[in-house]
């Protein structure tokens, strides 16, 4: 015998199950407690996460392999500490891919954000500490700034090294079509530090999610990469609250905090897609 109605069985769901079934949940941290406790697809890490997480005592023993690594290769001390760090990125990317059926993003340094050919060696060594330990490239994606050279770097690791790439640190409309025409894997457009921007820069201090102007920058860009079939998917990233995600339901992929993932579990309200590749039509018919 039925349970209830679907809409009844729906308002019992929390909004964070309704989104999986329309979005790729992805868990932008570097703590596995909340991986395991939240269960998404993928998992996001950038310096800042790992440094929260590096400080929790947990996970002190990840901090410690990677300093004997760093030692034990010798070199400068500046050489050392590039590979402490590299190490660790990558120590906490290996145990987050036992927790997530998917990839893990691993960031590259963005003090080379500018120098193409030094992210690409960097984007390469880090895949090579990844298959010393048994993962394939197919399970990371390296996260590269959306400069010039950023994207540059991107193309290149895409079409000559089969590296899958994040562009990250990404802003504006004319970064997200440079991302596309290079063929990239995957962009993260950042939702909330648009946000912020117009609230410190305009006299307009809050915003309903759907005149968001991140929400309206990355709608823009979901729309105009569907439209015109480019292989690159989009995750909304950099979120400031949950109606923002919601705002944002159907987006190729969405990487959400824990305190937000947190929110959006004890959420019943419904979640329905906002964007779908049929609504980018109707939408871009005056794009030109």
């Amino acid at each position: 015998m039925s349970s209830g109605s679907p809409d009844k069985r729906r308002k019992m769901e929390s909004a964070l199950n309704q989104l999986k079934k329309l979005t790729v949940v992805v868990a932008d941290t570097g703590d596995f407690n909340a991986i395991d406790e939240y269960k998404p697809q993928d998992a996001t890490t950038n310096p800042s996460l790992i440094l929260a997480a590096a400080k929790m005592p947990a996970y002190q023993h990840l901090v410690d392999q990677a300093i004997k690594y760093g030692i034990a290769n010798g070199g400068t001390e500046e050489e050392q500490v590039a590979n402490t760090m590299d190490k660790l990125f990558v120590s906490f990317g290996l145990e987050i891919l036992k927790k997530v059926p998917g990839r893990v993003s691993t960031e590259v340094d963005a003090r080379l954000s500018f120098d193409k050919e030094e992210m690409v060696a960097k984007a390469l060594k880090l895949i090579a500490l990844y298959e010393e330990a048994g993962i394939s490239k197919d399970r990371v994606l390296i996260k590269l700034s959306s400069t010039w050279e950023g994207i540059q770097a991107g193309k290149e690791l895409e079409e000559k090294h089969g590296v899958h790439c994040n562009m990250t640190l990404l802003f504006s409309f004319a970064q997200a079509v440079a991302c596309a025409e290079a063929k990239v894997t995957l962009i993260s457009p950042f939702v909330g530090r648009i946000l912020d921007w117009h609230k410190e820069n305009t006299d307009r201090k809050s915003f309903e999610p759907h005149e968001d102007p991140g929400v309206i920058s990355v709608t823009k860009i979901y729309n105009y990469y569907k439209k015109f079939g480019y292989s690159t998917v989009v995750m909304g990233a950099s979120f400031r609250n949950t109606g923002e995600v919601k705002a944002l339901a159907g987006c190729d992929l969405l990487t959400i905090s824990p305190g937000l993932l947190a929110e959006l579990s004890q959420d019943h309200s419904a979640v329905t897609a906002m964007l779908t590749v049929e609504k980018c039509k109707t939408f871009l018919n005056n794009f030109g």
